[in-house]
């Protein structure tokens, strides 16, 4: 998989893209992560990739000429990229739209900057996407975090694919149960005693009921999507049923 990322800050990128996972991804030559300066594509002498917006109003917007010109450049060769531009009105980003966009061979993404990018950018743009309700000074964080959960599922990036089924979200957005490690008791905290026993059929009962559990209590929105989707088992609902009588009797 190849990713190219357009940015006015492109020294922003080092760190991530040399340590850690994706480090080594890189490094191994599993994925190809390419950033390029913005200001590369200008003709000014000043190297301006923004202006004052039309109509008036605070701030800058990101002119339009440096971004269809890096595209132009880094398209006239090869498979078209999907192209995402980061921005605080876009899209959800999520584990779903993470999947999706790993099993695309080649990725573009346009790091949204100021008060944003000149509306006609988007005549190139396939996807618009957010990391939350909130704003960031730009879009080169939500870029890497794009990055981190795409390039984690490509093949071969994590060695143990048991790893990224049991993680949150990737089972139809439940969240994942609680893990320990040694010592098997610490400062007075112990580990569960099922997770002690061996019996890996009442190890994985358990951990399908932490997960059920976590997930009412902190997103209990995806229960009620699974549960209207018939998503979930007769175990699983039979797991709820239980932790809501338990709730119950709780209140009481």
């Amino acid at each position: 998989m190849r990713i190219d990322v357009l940015t006015v800050l492109p020294g922003l990128f080092d760190c991530f893209l040399r340590e850690g996972v994706i480090g080594r991804a890189i490094s191994s030559g599993k994925v190809d992560v390419r950033v390029h300066n913005l200001r590369d594509f200008t003709t000014d002498k000043h190297r301006v990739v923004d202006d004052v917006p039309y109509g008036g109003g605070p701030g800058m917007v990101l002119k339009p000429e440096p971004i269809f010109r890096a595209y132009e450049e880094l398209t006239k060769e090869g498979e078209k990229p999907f192209v995402i531009l980061t921005e605080p009105w876009g899209e959800r980003f999520n584990q779903e739209m993470a999947k999706e966009l790993s099993e695309k061979p080649r990725l573009l993404i346009i790091c949204g900057r100021y008060e944003g990018v000149d509306e006609r950018v988007k005549a190139i743009v396939d996807r618009e996407v957010s990391i939350g309700d909130y704003v960031l000074t730009g879009g080169e964080l939500p870029a890497m975090v794009i990055m981190d959960a795409v390039l984690r599922l490509v093949p071969g990036v994590l060695g143990n694919r048991e790893s990224l089924e049991a993680d949150s979200f990737s089972d139809r957005g439940l969240l994942g149960y609680p893990n320990y490690t040694r010592p098997a008791r610490f400062r007075g905290m112990e580990v569960p005693d099922v997770l002690l026993s061996g019996h890996h059929a009442k190890i994985e009962r358990w951990r399908k009921e932490q997960s059920l559990r976590r997930t009412l209590e902190r997103r209990p929105e995806v229960i009620e999507r699974l549960k209207r989707e018939g998503l979930l088992t007769e175990e699983e609902l039979e797991i709820l049923r239980k932790i809501e009588e338990e709730r119950e009797v709780g209140e009481d």
